[in-house]
């Protein structure tokens, strides 16, 4: 344990420094009303995934919901994090994921394991409708500093994840979207896709040639030949993506824009745990000590932060 005292101890816990330099990668059919990001996780699907130790069908749900976080994000113009976050009463209680603007990238999943065992001893591979039961769905832009956070929320609805967001897309925002998910473990380890088509609202960077008809045919065109899309393609880190994005595409043009980087993004620090100790009282921190150590876990990286409670000086009472 370090010696420095927990409120000036900013070090991080020993998480991997992994960067996926072209972890997403957007792209457009010129001049047609197309848009979309191509999202692979690659090996830091499987540093994130696996230091949690869940159930298979929770981690290939928590890799689509890594995944899906940076496409959304990577949408957006915004400071701070992007995060999605799941509530239900089935036996995911809380699914959560966000990236930063940066592509700094976390996630973890809430299981109730008797819950989750039960089930999947009658359904080996359960829906995500089912795993999260009844409940809302949240889109959140936190800015940070203080300054006000902005929410979109609906009620959890269909059987996969992808189908959750489509609802949300189609009721809150009104945008016409395609999403595929895709996440399962591989010969070289846990990997995870986002594949998101979005249909652009006005005329910008449209032929103008093309009338409102015309646009929803050419939109209608690109699903179609998206949807040939297979998971495999998708999870296959030896396919570049501008070779995937030609063979969906060849017939319509498709421009690749620069890619962006994703990273394991855990946010997490002794320093920032300490100011929560110090604003419990002493009684609270005596009934939280256990053989003389306070122990606070991160959800996200699945790491212990020990503090010797002689070390923390709580609030006044």
């Amino acid at each position: 344990m370090s010696e420095t005292p927990a409120f000036l101890d900013s070090g991080r816990p020993p998480v991997p420094d992994l960067v996926v330099p072209r972890g997403v990668t957007p792209f457009f059919l010129p001049g047609r009303p197309v848009r979309g990001r191509l999202v692979r996780l690659g090996a830091l699907a499987d540093v994130l995934l696996t230091r949690h130790g869940a159930h298979p069908v929770i981690m290939a749900l928590t890799g689509e919901a890594l995944a899906l976080a940076a496409a959304l994000s990577s949408a957006l113009k915004f400071q701070g994090s992007f995060s999605l976050q799941a509530k239900g009463d089935g036996p995911v209680k809380l699914l959560l994921a966000d990236c930063t603007d940066t592509g700094e990238l976390r996630g973890y999943a809430q299981v109730n394991k008797e819950r989750l065992d039960a089930m999947v001893a009658i359904d080996p591979a359960p829906s995500t409708g089912a795993l999260l039961g009844k409940g809302f769905l949240a889109f959140t832009v936190d800015p940070g500093g203080g300054a006000e956070r902005y929410q979109g929320i609906v009620q959890l609805f269909g059987a996969a994840l992808s189908d959750m967001a489509l609802h949300y897309f189609e009721t809150s925002e009104q945008l016409r979207c395609m999403v595929r998910l895709a996440c399962r473990k591989t010969d070289d380890g846990w990997r995870a896709s986002a594949f998101v088509l979005e249909k652009i609202a006005g005329s910008g960077g449209i032929d103008p040639a093309l009338n409102d008809a015309a646009q929803d045919e050419e939109w209608r065109t690109a699903t179609i030949l998206a949807s040939t899309l297979t998971d495999a393609e998708l999870l296959d880190d030896t396919l570049e993506p501008e070779r995937l994005l030609y063979r969906l595409f060849h017939a319509e043009g498709v421009t690749v824009d620069r890619s962006r980087a994703l990273s394991f993004g855990c946010r997490c620090s002794r320093s920032r745990l300490a100011g929560i100790l110090e604003g419990f009282s002493s009684d609270d921190l005596d009934h939280m000590a256990i053989d003389g150590d306070i122990v606070m876990t991160c959800e996200f990286c699945n790491y212990d932060f020990r503090f010797p409670r002689g070390g923390v000086t709580g609030s006044a009472a």
